[in-house]
């Protein structure tokens, strides 16, 4: 599949679909007088529209002495889904950044060694050093309290029977869903690991000034695709980065060509943002829409406006048709396609979602796993 043809072709249609609503705004504008700023995001999806990934309630292996499964918990905690859905919907009310943050710590769990709770565990030195203190995780990941409130709840209402796992795992989908994203049924039965992995957080997780290939790699290494790299990053189109993060766009725009008026205007914003700040400062990943799960995050990579270096790397003409795997992608199509429909969007994220839950090592982590009492350290009588 040719870049040249299929990106282009797209990108087209999307500039084509963006100065249609911009016109339309204009003379509605002309019309009725002075009016709010255009949402320029493509979106033909319904928020929290749910949307069919083509598994029902079949069960599926997801490592030795793991089962995971629809409805899990429909018989020895009907309440679990619905404890989880209010413990985010407080938080994100008190916090809407934690939306983005409840949905990192899974992506960052499952990236080590499978979602098996391993990142909530605390360091114990010299005795045990987790996955906390990890390169990308220090300083960074963040809602351990939310967990820990959302657990202690699942305790008193059915003690030892949900995991943190599948806490996280459906929190995850509860903080896409509260955005206005998709939703999707969550399949459950993880056990939760005894165990971390420091060397795996470290090596595992992708960093933010990652290019296409590394980004694919480190995708396959885990059993994800170049089309579920694309789709998962998506996540970006809510959270916050702090400016340390993508310093690289700021002195060179990544590779990006920085041509126009807009882009320069959003380089140079981001520069003002963090000038004397030490690399502390936070930008939203997605200025547009910052608090709302759209495509508008793929939109903003085709005029540019990505803001780490690893999100703006995919719409470059490297994205496409890399090779080295039977799933060669054309990755800067597929943000084109997904910033032209929201709707294929939503219902490719919700399906890597589905794949990257299934991820896990042998017994959950250290036998057959257990549920833990506290998600930050492991049973006392394991």
């Amino acid at each position: 599949m040719a870049y040249s043809t299929t990106t282009t072709t797209v990108a087209l249609q999307v500039a084509g679909l963006l100065l249609a609503l911009t016109a339309a705004a204009a003379s509605a504008n002309m019309m009725s007088g002075p009016a709010a700023p255009v949402n320029k995001s493509c979106v033909t999806g319904r928020a929290g529209a749910a949307v069919s990934i083509g598994y029902g309630g079949a069960r599926a292996s997801a490592g030795a002495g793991v089962s995971l499964g629809a409805g899990a918990y429909h018989a020895t905690c009907p309440q679990a889904e619905e404890i989880v859905r209010a413990g985010v919907e407080r938080a994100v009310a008190a916090d809407p950044r934690m939306a983005a943050s409840l949905l990192r710590l899974h992506f960052h769990d499952c990236f080590v060694n499978g979602c098996d709770g391993s990142v909530l565990l605390d360091d114990k030195p010299p005795f045990f050093i987790g996955e906390k203190t990890a390169v990308p995780n220090a300083n960074s990941l963040r809602g351990f309290e939310v967990v820990d409130a959302i657990k202690a709840e699942l305790e008193r209402e059915c003690p030892e029977t949900v995991s943190c796992a599948d806490l996280l795992a459906i929190a995850a989908r509860d903080s896409v869903v509260v955005s206005g994203g998709p939703t999707w049924e969550v399949e459950a039965g993880r056990k939760d690991s005894r165990t971390a992995s420091l060397q795996g957080a470290n090596a595992n997780l992708p960093a933010p000034t990652s290019g296409v290939a590394t980004l694919i790699q480190k995708f396959r290494n885990v059993g994800l695709s170049a089309k579920d790299m694309v789709a998962l990053s998506g996540a970006h189109t809510i959270g916050k980065a702090r400016c340390t993060s993508f310093s690289a766009r700021l002195v060179s725009g990544a590779g990006v060509s920085f041509s126009t008026a807009a882009d320069m205007g959003f380089l140079q914003s981001l520069q003002q943002l963090c000038s004397g700040s030490a690399g502390s400062a936070l930008a939203h990943l997605d200025l547009a829409t910052p608090a709302t799960f759209d495509n508008q995050y793929y939109i903003n990579l085709l005029s540019g406006d990505g803001l780490l270096p690893s999100d703006q790397a995919l719409a470059s003409p490297l994205g496409a048709d890399m090779p080295g795997g039977s799933d060669d992608v054309d990755v800067a199509g597929l943000v084109a396609a997904y910033a032209l429909d929201a709707s294929v969007f939503f219902q490719d994220f919700a399906e890597s979602m589905h794949q990257m839950g299934r991820l896990a090592r042998g017994g959950g982590g250290g036998g057959n796993g257990e549920v833990r009492v506290n998600c930050r350290v492991v049973n006392s009588s394991s």
